[in-house]
């Protein structure tokens, strides 16, 4: 049994196909399966079933590939404790996910700095909704998510980041809404806007204004939006309200402006974090992530 051959279990299990998983291993389809086949015989068991597409686990294979993440988790480990001890440069490979309601208000403030500080260090960045993050930190897939934090982040190792303000964006014709600072009460839930079921601020949104399920079947229309950006752009088109984050206001035109409202104190916020899994150890990587985005935003936004 080599090395190899468990991260061609890993690569079968995440791809579901062997062309596909031979692919990302960078090597041809007959020699992924030939590993596998020696592995499967050492073993004395069938790892996937072949005759299903896509391929599956077979029940001996789930505890196989179970085993074989957890073998190169230990063997990623050791490596990342040895490369990242202390007074070792700071180079490497930092795979990060965020969330799509932060990546393009956030992302542009520090990575061109973090890059050009460290020349020796690799970002690998993807824009991934919370729970997908937090299903690949699980699986090493990701090194850290950077996400809007919850309590229920269980086994998890947070690091608090900075807290950004929710805000509102109104259509120019909502004069009802003209004052300036608004309670969650003003806010008529009949023509407010909302992010699709995947992005966690949406939950927030829902229960700041005490949005019910019911509330929404009386709208005229329903459209559940992918992005913040489509919001407002519907918001602006069709009119009515949405809440939109701090940072997605920083480059805003001197009309958009006058179309945001704040909320009277106390003023809702959500904290943003970074979240590892237990067993990460780029601990000098994280700090040097924590430093330049606590730096970058600090002058934009209130920090915790």
């Amino acid at each position: 049994m080599t090395i190899q051959q468990l991260q061609y279990v890993v690569a079968v299990d995440e791809h579901r196909h062997f062309q596909k998983a031979a692919a990302a291993c960078f090597v041809t389809p007959a020699a992924l399966s030939i590993m596998l086949k020696r592995l499967e015989e050492e073993l004395g068991v069938v790892i996937f079933d072949r005759s299903r597409q896509p391929v599956i686990p077979t029940e001996m294979g789930v505890i196989v590939i179970r085993n074989a993440r957890e073998i190169l988790s230990g063997v990623r480990k050791m490596e990342q404790e040895v490369k990242y001890s202390p007074g070792t440069d700071i180079r490497g490979e930092l795979r990060i996910g965020v969330i799509p309601t932060l990546a393009p208000y956030l992302l542009h403030l520090f990575v061109p700095g973090l890059l050009a500080k460290y020349p020796d260090l690799k970002i690998q960045l993807k824009e991934l909704h919370t729970q997908t993050i937090l299903d690949q930190l699980q699986h090493d897939l990701l090194d850290v998510g950077l996400m809007a934090l919850q309590p229920e982040l269980q086994g998890l190792k947070v690091r608090s980041l900075f807290r950004e303000r929710l805000l509102v964006f109104v259509s120019e014709n909502e004069t009802s809404l003209n004052h300036r600072f608004l309670f969650p009460g003003d806010i008529d839930v009949e023509r407010l806007w909302l992010l699709e079921e995947e992005h966690c601020l949406r939950s927030q949104v829902m229960n700041l204004c005490s949005l019910k399920k019911n509330a929404e079947e009386h709208a005229r229309m329903q459209f559940d939006a992918g992005s913040i950006e489509t919001l407002m752009n519907i918001v602006e088109g069709s009119g009515g309200i949405t809440v939109i984050p701090e940072l997605a206001t920083l480059q805003f035109t001197a009309a958009r402006k006058q179309q945001v409202r704040y909320f009277a104190p106390p003023e809702p916020v959500r904290e943003i974090g970074m979240v590892t899994y237990r067993h990460f150890v780029k601990e000098k990587l994280l700090d040097i992530l924590q430093e330049e985005i606590q730096a970058a935003v600090t002058p934009l936004v209130q920090r915790t």
